[in-house]
């Protein structure tokens, strides 16, 4: 079972606020002509606005909880014919389609525990790339701030929901837990510094087209997030 499973019906209510990434993600689908296949939709904060801005999305997660209400959400937007939902792993994603554009939002890869593991995603996100395709991800590193404000500290992050931080810088773990009425898991992200994302992301067969220091295309310079663009070599 998944970890998302336990709070499938908890999570967008927690996740209400992470609004930013939206418009980015749609508009690099418009800009493809679509299909996207996005790995980790999750509850379809993403996919569904997608959708709705016509382009067909094909939506893996490993979560069927999750799915479930991505199904449910996209019936009620009226975009469930432009969403093919499937039961799948960020390394081996049940797609046969190829397509210009693949995104992983929402730090997903940060589920992967080792570099192996990281390689096997990106090499497979390549495979599902038409020649010149591009993958499109987010992920983060913390800050020394972020790490002082909130480890080990129980924090209310929407009205009802609790979510708890706990740090391992040796290992660069970062084991999240989140409770409300509607359910309560614990996950773990293991995070990486942006060179050796770089690496990897050559590694796999990707030129580095871009990365930016947020939604916003800002350059990268420093800070916690950054967003990356490769383009299939």
């Amino acid at each position: 079972m998944s970890a998302y499973d336990p709070i499938a019906r908890l999570y967008d209510a927690w996740s209400t606020g992470v609004v930013e990434d939206i418009t980015f993600y749609v508009d690099e689908a418009l800009a493809s002509g679509g299909p996207v296949v996005e790995l980790g939709v999750g509850t379809g904060r993403i996919a569904i606005p997608t959708a709705a801005a016509g382009v067909q999305v094909i939506g893996v997660d490993g979560s069927a909880g999750m799915l479930a209400v991505c199904a449910e959400e996209a019936r009620k937007a009226g975009v469930a014919d432009r969403l093919d939902l499937r039961l799948g792993d960020l390394r081996r994603p049940p797609v046969a389609e190829r397509v210009p554009l693949v995104t992983c939002p929402f730090r997903a890869y940060l589920h992967l525990a080792s570099d192996e593991e990281r390689l096997e995603a990106l090499a497979a996100a390549r495979e599902l790339l038409l020649p010149g395709g591009r993958l499109v991800f987010d992920v983060f590193a913390p800050s020394d701030e972020d790490i002082v404000e909130t480890d080990g500290r129980w924090i209310e992050r929407e009205p009802g929901i609790f979510e708890r931080a706990d740090w391992d810088l040796e290992l660069q773990t970062l084991t999240l837990s989140v409770r409300g009425e509607r359910g309560e898991s614990s996950m773990t992200l293991w995070w990486l510094e942006p060179q050796r994302w770089q690496t990897l992301i050559a590694e796999a067969g990707f030129a580095v087209e871009a990365c930016y220091g947020w939604f916003d295309r800002r350059p990268f310079t420093d800070g916690e997030d950054t967003v990356w663009i490769g383009r299939r070599t």
